[in-house]
């Protein structure tokens, strides 16, 4: 009986029943402010997001380290031995001339020496066969026999009937299939009569009980690729070929022995004058280039497997139990493609976590979570050793297998749709890197598709994988965005606006020249001027107002300098102008303090005798006092500053300031004494009272 024979069959409808709810009662997710939408893309997309802001990287916790470096064992399935029999003289002469020893294969050796059995527990494609096979010549046996794993264990006593060494590779030991401590004694009594020693490799997952067995941990990469290298090219010259940039870039990364041993050609190779340096350093991404094919097009590891390791593509270092979780749908849709007619079976309690990430050669490390609901820690997360797994196995799945771009579309879209803004950051994320191998197609696929939704949060999605493809520097990304952002499509419209506002940061002339631009042409039917409550302002004037203020609050100084040229020149970008400034003067830091940043940044300008950056602010808290669209709104924000400076001198202080600089008119000191008279009589502000002493105003 199979392993997943009682695992239960999982219709499409039925891993699709959660997402299809939303669809079908039509409910809407809420509109996502521009600011709170760049905090969820910073901190829930993938490594490049950071061109956007400087941020810390997680940390990592757990795995075998080797000086400096990282390494976890295991990978993908080696295939199995062909043969049957005689183990060839020269394969073991020549394994002999390069292996390199450690301390699990002394431990093995002195078990098998004692016992002459030993169990060898270990990740696939981790060199140990090659260690099984050394132990028997190790130990001066004549002639090495490789065996077939049998159909029960106890039949292995009947194939070690000569005085040999045998070695069995990869016997499968599970829940289904223990061994047993009476057929490991009767087996360790024949080869005794025998005479023979067995060296059998299992995977570290094995189910073997209370019996014996040694963990095979390789020796690191340097010592492996020393071991391959010098002896043609000497010890002499070790240390300098150790050194080069290309070698020491190789050893940062998890390689299979394997990969190790066609490095050492090239190392070798380079040594003798026959490659440069360059050459040497890009053999490096054809090794992945090699394991992402084998995964994929290799008959091991199942479909399954191969859904896992796509979705740790796209949650490459997010919370493993997201990227299983996700992976069991993307399984169901690539399963119906292939088989439409065979229901997909989903092993609930099949492969552990400990295999899993074995096989994508990736890490697991215990972080901290980012969430809406504030930091959550202890979170075990996984990432692939190597960084460049990710762009290269996603290419390879969208350009070298079409076949499987209907199924990993459509994953994508219903990623788009989740609840959670990792999930559907990593959605928009994946549709960048897939649009940097082939634009055109994940256009038509994804990006556009989303733009042209009906809900909000699809255009959204649309804006966030459009940044992300810029910052991946995709040609044609920035004509895109100029031309929705000024075209008819009002989707398109709203996406490149909200995408202008995300790049602000990294493009900040281009951007504001763009949304200038949008701010020119005739607003759209049935639109509304701006007028003094949210809710009223028109969708459009609202997102180009949230564009302009992410890049008050991102760039500031050389934003505001442009917008303040603006304010009294022209008559279009003024009203736009001027709820921006008021959303940013709205926002907080977010912090304990939860003092507002457009104050702070009144507060560092005027102290620090950056008279022009505060003659800007006070330039535009004058227009918004004066304007009788946003007067009310204005005099509110100035309000709760005063509230919030009852318990924060420095707020106090910035505020005095400010204050201060506005009450040279009239009509400004008369309404900035009305509000602390108001404050100090209804609201028993403290700080009113002070400010009102300060300012002169009683």
């Amino acid at each position: 009986m199979s392993p997943d024979a009682g695992a239960p069959k999982a219709s499409e409808e039925q891993v699709q029943d959660g997402e299809k709810k939303q669809e079908e009662t039509g409910e809407e997710q809420p509109r996502q402010e521009a600011w709170a939408a760049r905090r969820d893309l910073i901190a829930h997309g993938p490594d490049f997001v950071s061109t956007l802001v400087a941020r810390d990287q997680f940390g990592q916790t757990g795995g075998y380290h080797y000086g400096d470096q990282h390494f976890h064992l295991g990978a993908r399935a080696e295939p199995p031995p062909t043969l049957s029999g005689p183990v060839p003289q020269a394969e073991i002469d020549e394994l002999e001339r390069v292996f390199q020893s450690c301390v699990s294969f002394d431990q093995a050796l002195d078990r098998l020496k004692d016992e002459r059995l030993v169990i060898l527990c270990g990740g696939r494609e981790t060199g140990r066969r090659s260690a099984a096979l050394m132990l028997l010549r190790r130990l001066g046996c004549g002639s090495v026999r490789s065996l077939i794993p049998p159909a029960s264990f106890p039949a292995l006593s009947d194939q070690v009937d000569t005085p040999a060494g045998y070695v069995l590779c990869d016997l499968v030991v599970s829940r289904n299939r223990p061994l047993v401590e009476a057929e490991v004694l009767a087996l360790r009594e024949q080869l005794q009569r025998s005479r023979a020693h067995l060296v059998i490799t299992v995977e570290p997952s094995a189910s073997l009980g209370g019996i014996a067995s040694v963990r095979w941990e390789p020796p690191s990469a340097e010592d492996v690729l020393h071991a391959h290298v010098t002896p043609a090219t000497g010890e002499a010259v070790w240390p300098g070929l150790l050194a080069l940039t290309a070698v020491e870039e190789f050893l940062t990364r998890h390689h299979r022995p394997q990969e190790i041993k066609q490095f050492a050609l090239q190392l070798i190779a380079h040594h003798r004058g026959d490659i440069d340096e360059a050459e040497l350093a890009a053999w490096g991404e054809t090794a992945v280039r090699t394991q992402v094919s084998r995964w994929l097009t290799d008959a091991k590891p199942e479909l399954h497997d191969k859904a896992f390791l796509i979705s740790l593509a796209v949650f490459d270092k997010a919370p493993y139990a997201v990227t299983a979780e996700l992976s069991d749908s993307l399984f169901v849709r690539l399963h119906t493609l292939q088989e439409p007619n065979v229901p997909p079976r989903i092993p609930v309690f099949g492969s552990s976590q400990e295999d899993r990430l074995r096989l994508a050669h990736a890490d697991g490390y215990v972080t901290t979570e980012v969430t809406e609901w504030g930091p959550l820690k202890d979170r075990f997360c996984a990432r692939f050793r190597d960084e460049r797994t990710a762009l290269l196995l996603l290419e390879e799945v969208w350009n070298l297998h079409p076949s499987a771009r209907p199924a990993l579309g459509e994953w994508i879209r219903k990623l788009a749709d989740d609840r959670r803004p990792l999930v559907r950051t990593r959605a928009a994320s994946a549709a960048a890197l897939l649009a940097r191998a082939d634009l055109s197609s994940t256009m038509a696929h994804l990006i556009e598709p989303w733009a042209d939704g009906r809900q909000p949060h699809t255009w959204l999605t649309a804006a966030n994988a459009l940044t992300m493809t810029e910052l991946l520097d995709v040609p044609a990304i920035s004509r895109i965005l100029h031309d929705w952002c000024t075209g008819e499509v009002e989707s398109r419209r709203w996406t490149a606006i909200r995408a202008y506002g995300l790049l602000g940061p990294v493009h900040h002339e281009k951007t504001l020249a763009a949304l200038v631009d949008a701010m020119h042409r005739p607003p759209p039917a049935g639109e509304n001027e701006l007028s003094a409550e949210d809710d009223e302002v028109p969708e459009e004037a609202r997102q180009l107002a949230d564009a302009v203020e992410l890049l008050l609050l991102a760039v500031r100084e050389p934003v505001l300098t442009a917008l303040s040229e603006l304010l009294t020149t022209d008559r279009l970008v003024r009203p736009h102008a001027l709820l921006a400034f008021l959303q940013a003067c709205r926002q907080t830091n977010g912090d304990d303090s939860d003092r507002p940043p457009v104050l702070d940044w009144y507060a560092r300008a005027a102290a620090g005798e950056d008279l022009a950056t505060a003659r800007h602010l006070v330039a535009f808290w004058d227009a918004l006092l004066t304007d009788r669209t946003h007067n009310r709104t204005a005099l509110g924000v100035l309000r709760s500053w005063v509230r919030g400076a009852d318990n924060d001198p420095e707020t106090e202080s910035a505020l005095a300031s400010l204050l201060g600089a506005l009450i040279t008119t009239p009509t400004n000191r008369r309404r900035v004494s009305h509000l602390l008279d108001t404050e100090s009589r209804r609201s028993h502000s403290p700080a009113a009272v002070r400010l009102s002493k300060h300012l002169s105003l009683d």
